[in-house]
Parts: structure tokens; sequence; C-alpha cells
């Protein structure tokens, strides 16, 4: 009997066993809220025995996620022309900033229209902020001392490589990465001498052999996903329950409308323009990478799952997604530039600011800005917020209570806005595989 179930199990379709899974945890998790009352100890305490499978799945993740960038970059740079990866590697940074700057008009136009915080008065929202305000304050702090993002993002560019590896510092392994595979690339385009060739050569093998050997070890991962999909459904559900919806409905609605906009007519309809593709087709093909951004709430970690699906399933060349969705998880942040905009429009609201076209101008171009290496920031898009809310002119205490408001929705609002971040990452890839020939043939 067992045996039978465990086959079914197995003949089933990756993705309906995740998708069923995060179903089944996010009813065990309502479950566990409402039958808890209030009672967080005894919560806790059941919670301790389901967590651990989710914290699992997301470490085992992260152990391959950075092998993966290395021997992916390496190998992909070292096979490419150097004129080639000019081209691509210009299409792939203006196709980024240029969907990061239209998500954050589209958060900016959602956000006027929901008009958060319009009928909210300041005696609720502080009682809903209260008990965050303290961290959302020490979290500014933090912030005030990155105010500078180009002087961060181009400090953080070149480290030390093995420093970089150890610490997961991701713009500093794709820059190493890179200079390595074209290094590799100018050796094996320059040496004359057949044994040195030939040395290039079976170096760039061994790296090829190592990332197909990661590869296997995403897919015996991707067995273990409807499990930890599962728990990490369960864990936020029965923390949070429906009470979020509550007076946070008109923000949380702002954000997933815009989220759903962006993934489901923006990005379809420049795959057509450009592609004259089946756009939905797509989407199809890396849904699986999506839910699983959703499930995880972390671009680094769904990265082995959006590399799988380019590489296998898109058929796209191992050269352009080796560079493409690293990077993407590093720089590209559409989700946020869709978050943000919704809560300062709120502040606004809430502290009788008058938004004209300057500021509104002035809020998109920071928004954009600010996202670029959101990634590698301590408190992701929480801590950009603050850098938003300073173009505002709000005191520092009016910015943590903002702050801690948003504290107080990130677990579901960070869900929405990662799988809107994978979703522009992958179908970046796709658009400038299809227009630049980088699709294998059959």
């Amino acid at each position: 009997m067992f045996k039978k179930i465990m086959k079914m199990y197995f003949r089933a379709p990756l993705f309906s066993r995740i998708l069923t899974g995060f179903v089944l945890g996010i009813a065990t998790g309502l479950i566990l809220w409402k039958v808890s009352a209030g009672d967080d100890e005894w919560l806790q305490n059941i919670l301790e025995w389901i967590a651990p499978f989710g914290t699992v799945l997301v470490n085992m993740l992260k152990m391959i996620v950075i092998p993966i960038i290395f021997f992916s970059l390496v190998t992909g740079t070292a096979k490419l022309p150097l004129k080639k990866f000019g081209t691509l590697g210009v299409l792939v940074l203006g196709w980024y900033l240029a969907t990061s700057f239209f998500a954050a008009v589209l958060g900016t136009v959602v956000a006027f229209v929901v008009d958060p915080g319009k009928s909210a008065g300041m005696a609720g929202v502080e009682k809903l902020a209260r008990t965050l305000v303290p961290e959302a304050a020490a979290l500014g702090n933090v912030a005030a001392k990155s105010t500078n993002r180009f002087a961060t993002l181009l400090n953080g560019l070149f480290r030390n490589p093995f420093e970089a590896l150890a610490q997961g510092n991701f713009l500093s392994i794709i820059i190493f990465s890179i200079l390595f595979g074209l290094a590799l690339r100018v050796l094996l385009d320059t040496v004359t001498d057949k044994e040195d060739l030939k040395g290039v050569e079976r170096l760039v093998k061994l790296f090829h052999s190592a990332q197909e050997a990661i590869f296997k070890i995403v897919e015996w991962i991707m067995e273990y996903f409807p499990i930890g999909v599962f728990a990490l459904a369960t864990v936020n559900f029965s923390l949070y329950g429906p009470k979020l919806f509550g007076p946070y409905l008109r923000i949380a609605g702002g954000v997933i409308i815009a989220v759903a906009l962006m993934i489901f007519a923006v990005y379809p309809l420049l795959m057509y323009i450009f592609t004259r593709k089946n756009p939905y087709k797509v989407l199809g093909v890396i849904q699986e990478a999506i839910v699983t951004a959703f499930a995880t709430r972390s671009s680094a970690a769904t990265l082995p799952v959006s590399m799988r699906i380019a590489e296998e399933d898109l058929k796209i060349k191992n050269e352009l997604a080796a560079f493409s969705l690293p990077l993407g998880a590093t720089i590209n942040m559409d989700g946020a530039c869709v978050h943000l905009p919704v809560f300062a429009v709120l502040a606004a609201n809430l502290f009788g600011l008058d938004l004209g076209a300057g500021e509104v101008f002035l809020m998109i171009v920071t928004v954009v800005l600010a996202s670029i290496g959101a990634g590698g920031v301590p408190g992701g898009s929480l801590m950009l917020l603050f850098i938003v809310l300073q173009t505002m002119n709000l005191e520092p205490g009016q910015s943590a209570v903002i702050v801690a408001l948003a504290m107080g929705i990130n677990p579901l609002l960070d869900m929405f806005e990662t799988a809107n971040n994978v979703a522009g990452d992958n179908v970046c890839t796709y658009v400038v595989a299809e227009t630049q020939n980088m699709i294998e043939k059959e």
C-alpha cells in the first residue's frame, strides 16, 4: 500500500505536488492559528516541530546557490565570444533598468488609485505599528549609514573572492566569476602552445562538469520541495493568520494588484512585442520558479530552480542564463519597485504631504536607484523604504511609524514581491535569448 502511494506521488508532476503542499500548508496554518486562539506558547511548541522542515529547504537552496553562480558564470563566460558578451550585458542591464522603472511607475499609479491611509486615523495606525516602532527605528539607524547607494554598490563590486564566496556577497562573486571566465576566453583565443591550450580547455571542461554535478543536486532537492513548501506555508499562516487582511486590506490590495498586473499583463505584453510568441506558455513553464519564490520569499534561494528551468525547459543557452539570472537575483527588484510607492503614498496621506509632479518623479527615480542591490542589504525592501521616505522630508519618528506598519504586513507582501522579482528575471532572460538567438536548437 505504501509503495503504491509513493509511486502515485512521484508520478504526479512536480509543480502539482508543490502547489498541493502549499495549499495544504495554508489550510494547516490557518487551522493552527484558529485553534491556538492567541496562546503563543502552545503555537510555538507546535511550530518547533514543523518549522525545521521548511528551514531545511531554504538552507539546502542557499547551500547550492553560490556554487551555481560561480561555476555557471565561469563556464558561460568562457564559452561566449567577447563581442557577444558585451552585447548581451548591455541588453540584460538595459532590460532590468527599464522594467524596474516601469514597475515603479505602475506601483505609483496603483498607489494613487487605491489611496492607502486616506480614511485611517493616526491613532489607529500608531496602535497597529506601536510594537514594531522601536525595531523600525533601529533599522532606520542602519539605513542612515547606507544612504549613499552608489558608493555602497561600487565598494561591493571588488572583494576578496574567497571572502565573497564564504559570505555570499553576490555582486563580488558575479564580478570575479565573469572576470575569471573572460580570462579563460582570452586564453582560448590567444594561446598558441598546444599543451597550454589543452590545459585551459581541460579547466573549462572541469568547471562545466562541476556545474552539471550541482544541477544533479538541484534535481534531488526538488523532490523535497513539496514537504518544505508545506512547512513554510504552515509556519507563515499559523503565525499571522487572516488578521493581515483587516486594517491592512487597502495596502495589501494595492501591492498585490500591482504585482498581478506586472506578472500577468506587463510581462506578457513585453514578451509578445519582442518575441511574437505566446507569453502565457512561457509563464506556464516558469510557474515553478514563481511559486518557489512565493513560498521561500528569497530570490537567491529560487535561483537554482530558475537556472534549471531556463536551461532544461526553455532551452536557453548556459552562456546567457548563467549571466542574466544571478545578476537579476542581485539587482532586479521589480517587486520592490511596485511595493515601495504604495507606502510612500500611505505616508503622504497619513502626514498630510502634498505630492506634486516633481515629488512623484523624484520618488520614482529614488525607488529604482535604491532597489539596485537590494538583495545584499540587511532588511531588504524595508530598509530601502527609509531611503524613499527621506526624499519626502519626513521626520525620523514619522518614517519609523510607516516602516513599522510595513513590517507588520511584510511577511505577506514579501511573498508577492519576491514572486514578481523572480518572474522578471526569467522573462528578461527568455526575451534576450529569443532576440539574440540564444535558444538551443532541438
